[in-house]
C-alpha cells in the first residue's frame, strides 16, 4: 500500500493530481487545510492510499501522520505545563504556601505565566486572600487588586489651557508616527478641533514625508521642524490651535545621549504632554531598561502599541506598577483610526485573567 500528501491549492485540485500519479483506484483518506508550516505549499493537505483494499480501509481509519503529530505536540505542551505549574508551587519553598488557600500558587502561576513580575505576583495573590473574606471569589479579588493598582489617564495635553500639545518618544519602531495620525483623528477631527502635526524626525529617510500624506490626506496643518528653536517659535505662532501633535525621532537605547537637547527642551516645557510609546511586544527585561532610559524626557504617561501582538501582558502591569506612571492609549493594530482605544484598567485586567471567571479559573 502507498499513501501520499498532496498540498494543493483546493481539494479537486489535489484529487486530479492523484488520480494522475497513483491511479483512477486512488483512495482519499483525509482533506483538511494545510498547518501554517505547510502553507505556502498550498492551502489544503490531502491525503491518499492506493493498494489492496483491506489495507486502504485500515489505513482510513488510523490516525494520520499529521494528526498523530498534533497529538504528540498537544500532549507535549500538557506534559511541559504541568512541569511549571509544579515548579512555581515549589518555586519559594513548601513553607511559602504552608496552610494557604490551594488557589494562592494557581492564581500566582497564571500571573508569572502573563509576565507579572514574581514578587508583585506574590504580592497580590497574598492581598487577594484577604479580599476573598468579602467577594468570595478568588477572580473577582485578583481583579480588584490589578484596577486599584493600576493608573490610567486616556488624554492628551496638560491641562484645559490652548493648544494642548503633546510630544510622542521613544525607541524605533514604537509606532509612533502612526499613533500620532490615530490620536489626531480621533481627538482632532471627530471632535471638530484645529489640529497641528509637526514632525523633528529628519533623520529617518521619508519619515516626513509619510506623516505630510497623512496630514494631506485628513486636511490639517502640517510642519517639519529640524531645530529646537523652530520647534519653539512654531508653537508660538500656532497658539490658536486646539491640538498640536509632535512626532519626533526614535531613540535608540544606546543612542539617547544624541538626544540630550530635545529631551531637556520636553522637560523645560510645562505646556508639553510628552508620552512614552513603548511596544507591547517587548520583552519584560528590555521594557524595563527602554522605560528606565527614557527617563531623561520624563514622560508623563505610557502608551502601548501592539497589543494585539502580545500573548503575556503583565510586564506592561508590572511597569505601570513600577514606574507609577498612568496608561494613556492601547494601539491594537495598524488599522487608522479604528485601531486605537483608551487605556482601561478593565481591558489590561481580562488581557491577564481572562475575560470571565471560568476562563481564569481554568487557565491556572
Amino acid at each position: 500500500m502507498k499513501i501520499k500528501s498532496y498540498f494543493c491549492s483546493s481539494v479537486e485540485e489535489a484529487i486530479s493530481r492523484a488520480r494522475q500519479e497513483l491511479g483512477p483506484d486512488a483512495m482519499l483518506l483525509q482533506d483538511r487545510k494545510a498547518p501554517p508550516e505547510a502553507r505556502h505549499l498550498g492551502a489544503y493537505e490531502v491525503v491518499f492510499a492506493t493498494g489492496p483494499a483491506e489495507a486502504v480501509e485500515r489505513a482510513a481509519a488510523e490516525p494520520q501522520p499529521a494528526e498523530r503529530l498534533a497529538a504528540e505536540v498537544a500532549e507535549l505542551k500538557r506534559q511541559l505545563e504541568a512541569m511549571r505549574r509544579a515548579l512555581t508551587k515549589s518555586m519559594f519553598g513548601p513553607a511559602q504556601w504552608l496552610g494557604a488557600a490551594p488557589e494562592m500558587p494557581e492564581f500566582y502561576s497564571l500571573l508569572t505565566a502573563q509576565e507579572v513580575a514574581p514578587d508583585l505576583a506574590r504580592e497580590m495573590v497574598q492581598a487577594a486572600a484577604s479580599r476573598c473574606a468579602s467577594t468570595g471569589s478568588w477572580y473577582h479579588a485578583l481583579a480588584e487588586e490589578i484596577e486599584s493598582r493600576l493608573q490610567v489617564e486616556p488624554a492628551l495635553g496638560r491641562g484645559e489651557g490652548r493648544p494642548g500639545m503633546t510630544a510622542l518618544v521613544g525607541p524605533p519602531g514604537a509606532g509612533k508616527t502612526t499613533t500620532l495620525v490615530k490620536l489626531a483623528v480621533n481627538f482632532g477631527l471627530a471632535c471638530r478641533r484645529p489640529v497641528l502635526l509637526i514632525s523633528m524626525d529628519t533623520y529617518r529617510v521619508a519619515a516626513a514625508d509619510q506623516l505630510r500624506s497623512y496630514a494631506a490626506i485628513l486636511g490639517v496643518g502640517f510642519q517639519v521642524l529640524e531645530t529646537l528653536t523652530a520647534l519653539a517659535q512654531a508653537i508660538a505662532e500656532n497658539h490658536s490651535k486646539e491640538l498640536i501633535l509632535i512626532d519626533t525621532p526614535g531613540c535608540a537605547f544606546g543612542d539617547l545621549e544624541n538626544s540630550s537637547d530635545l529631551a531637556r527642551f520636553l522637560r523645560s516645557r510645562g505646556d508639553i504632554d510628552t508620552q512614552l510609546v513603548l511596544s507591547s511586544s517587548l520583552r519584560s527585561a528590555d521594557l524595563s531598561r527602554v522605560i528606565d532610559a527614557f527617563e531623561i524626557f520624563e514622560p508623563r504617561r505610557l502608551l502601548f502599541t501592539r497589543l494585539d501582538e502580545t500573548t503575556a501582558p503583565g510586564s506592561i502591569f508590572t511597569e505601570a506598577v513600577r514606574t507609577g506612571k498612568p496608561l494613556s492609549f492601547f494601539s491594537t493594530g495598524q488599522c487608522i483610526p479604528e485601531d486605537l482605544e483608551a487605556a482601561s484598567a478593565k481591558r489590561l485586567r481580562e488581557l491577564i485573567l481572562g475575560a470571565s471567571p471560568a476562563r481564569a479559573v481554568s487557565a491556572a
